[in-house]
């Protein structure tokens, strides 16, 4: 792939409120009037054949808050948390083992958080007794960690290792000091490196790091520093994020507004910077939205060859499995359904205590939904439609049943976002960029564009 170049005429004009679908329909749809009592039936009868399982665990603790974060988080520099947190995820986890097939496997497993590293070794290898005891693990797992270099130690990853994990994720946002002091998250270049010199050593695969851009101070040319850096550290993963500024959701991003947000424009000049600067020379393949891989990547691998999947969390290699999660806010997924955790503390641990499942809200999905999750899902990870192919999957005639969707692309396709085929279309190399866009027009929950309660496209 040559180096993209990005239009930012085509940037400010797509640029609209839309889901991320992680999920179709989009979390926003979830309700809290599902009964557990509908939602264990559907459980049961996704656990009469032995699927592939994918498993997550939220850890919500961190010592101290990041002023840019919109995870689900408990502030405390009380690590005994964690240890009681651990028995509550034992309890929920027997609970739900019961409920499934002997013999599924666990093919992916995730630790997300908040920051699974604020565990002390010993309860992250006690975790990983708990999580082996009740899952059969896969000889070929993928088991990615979400870790915080600021206070991590060798020992933490080398518990990890030990519980399975061969995957590692780390946010750096940016290194320059300026821009960490004002958003609440000192972390010089020699933590991070060697935070990624001990996963090195001790056999991680894949290390990911995360950047954001708009962040207070930032420039393009403060921006292209920082790139500098991440470029001689040579991470197998880049996810780089626009920042989401919603104070009304998360109130402590209003100290932000008192530090200096960079302009539009500006922020779309680190965005084109972003793009091209990865992709020059082939260094990183631009998978869609906010990822770039390696082109030996496992994850540009599954992309060329179409097997890529996505799920809450984010681009996947691991196709037809079922998510499981456990902790609070923890979002589980199969083939007809969603459901949510309990998301606040007291209330997840209330449930646990009581023997109840930690139900707070979901979703049962209808076969239409069905139908357009697929197309948007095979849109956002092959990049390509084939209308026969599309057909055959999905017991229909596709370009019939979505042909105003499809009309809705003309947009698109003028831009040369898209391009129509013998076969169906496929999206361009510049229409990468606007994938979200492209995938919106097969979304039939959509409010008024006023009305998106979602983060901005690009």
């Amino acid at each position: 792939m040559k180096t993209l170049q990005v239009d930012l005429d085509l940037v400010k004009k797509y640029n609209v409120a839309g889901p991320r679908y992680t999920s179709y329909p989009p979390a926003t749809k979830f309700t809290d009037t599902v009964t557990w009592d509908e939602l264990s039936t559907r459980i049961d009868a996704n656990n009469q054949s032995a699927r592939d399982l994918s498993v997550y665990f939220h850890i919500p603790f961190c010592e101290t808050l990041c002023w840019f974060c919109g995870c689900t988080t408990v502030i405390t520099t009380n690590h005994d948390r964690g240890k009681d947190y651990i028995d509550y995820l034992g309890r929920e986890v027997a609970q739900m083992a019961a409920r499934l097939h002997p013999d599924r496997q666990v093919v992916q497993l995730h630790f997300g958080g908040g920051s699974p590293t604020f565990l002390r070794p010993d309860e992250i290898r006690r975790l990983g007794d708990i999580i082996h005891k009740y899952f059969k693990f896969s000889p070929e797992i993928e088991a990615s960690v979400e870790v915080d270099p600021r206070r991590l130690t060798r020992e933490h990853l080398v518990a990890l290792r030990e519980v399975g994990f061969n995957r590692a994720s780390m946010g750096v946002q940016d290194f320059n000091p300026r821009v960490q002091e004002a958003i609440h998250r000192i972390q010089p270049r020699e933590m991070t490196q060697q935070a990624m010199d001990w996963m090195r050593e001790l056999g991680y695969g894949s290390i990911n790091l995360d950047l954001i851009y708009g962040l207070p101070h930032q420039t393009p040319a403060s921006f292209n520093e920082t790139l500098d850096t991440v470029l001689e550290m040579k991470p197998d993963r880049l996810a780089v994020f626009s920042y989401a500024h919603v104070p009304w959701i998360k109130p402590a991003q209003k100290i932000l507004e008192e530090k200096i947000l960079p302009p539009p424009e500006s922020k779309l000049e680190v965005l084109k910077l972003v793009i091209e600067r990865l992709t020059a020379n082939d260094q990183y393949v631009y998978i869609g939205m906010d990822h770039f891989a390696k082109p030996t990547d496992e994850l540009a691998v599954a992309q060329r060859e179409k097997k890529l999947q996505r799920n809450f969390q984010g681009y996947s290699t691991r196709a037809g499995s079922d998510i499981y999660s456990f902790g609070m806010s923890a979002i589980s997924q199969i083939p007809d359904a969603y459901w949510q955790n309990e998301k606040e503390l007291p209330n997840y641990q209330a449930a646990v205590d009581a023997g109840r499942a930690p139900l707070h809200r979901a979703y049962f999905l209808s076969d239409e939904d069905k139908l357009r999750r697929e197309t948007i899902m095979r849109a956002m990870c092959d990049l390509s439609l084939n209308f026969a192919a599309m057909s055959q999957k999905l017991g229909i005639n596709f370009a019939q049943h979505f042909a105003s969707e499809l009309a809705s692309l003309a947009p698109f396709e003028a831009d040369g976002l898209v391009r129509r085929t013998a076969s169906g279309l496929d999206v361009t190399d510049k229409g990468r960029l606007f994938i979200r866009n492209i995938a919106m027009c097969f979304d039939n929950t959509l409010g008024a564009v006023n009305e998106r309660r979602h983060s901005r496209t690009i």
